[in-house]
């Protein structure tokens, strides 16, 4: 009996301890999306490796598409990035990702700075991914503030 509740527990650990896989091809449900343009879709890759995760983001808005590279370590350690407004437009930044304390998903802070002819634009944005039960549905609760103000959305993606 207390060999069969050592393995128990140990099954259990192991369980609690295994962390959401983001990899894959998603495709964002409009229907189930919140505070994005009604013209806007997106399709993301995303590859990873342990706490490491590289993705490819490709944003449809009307006319215009934009196609952009990035990547999340997720050992909450402070890093430096480069963030962008668009192709042309980079800044600096510091971004901090960890995973949650369930291990289904993520909290990614972020501060960067871009150098305008105005002066410098200062901006903040918080990210939290989490990962359905059954790994289908991935759902990324957006919170960017700048200077115009703070603006929220909800991006809910289904797995292909």
């Amino acid at each position: 009996v207390a060999c069969f509740l050592a393995l128990l527990a140990a099954v259990v650990v192991s369980l609690a301890s295994a962390k959401a896989n983001f990899s894959g091809a998603w495709v964002m449900d409009k229907s189930k999306s919140e505070g994005l343009p009604p013209e806007m879709e997106q399709t993301m890759t995303v590859t990873q490796d342990g706490d490491k995760l590289t993705l490819e983001t490709t944003l449809i808005n009307g006319d215009q598409k934009q196609t952009i590279k990035d990547n999340y370590t997720l050992n909450g350690v402070a890093e430096d990035f480069t963030p962008r407004i668009s192709d042309s437009v980079t800044g600096k930044g510091r971004r901090t990702a960890k995973w949650n304390a369930d291990g289904n998903g993520f909290d990614v802070s972020e501060e960067s700075k871009f150098e305008t002819p105005d002066g410098d634009v200062n901006t903040t944005m918080k990210r939290k991914w989490q990962l359905s039960a059954d790994g289908k549905t991935l759902v990324i609760e957006l919170h960017f503030n700048g200077p115009n103000g703070e603006v929220t959305s909800k991006r809910t993606f289904i797995k292909k």
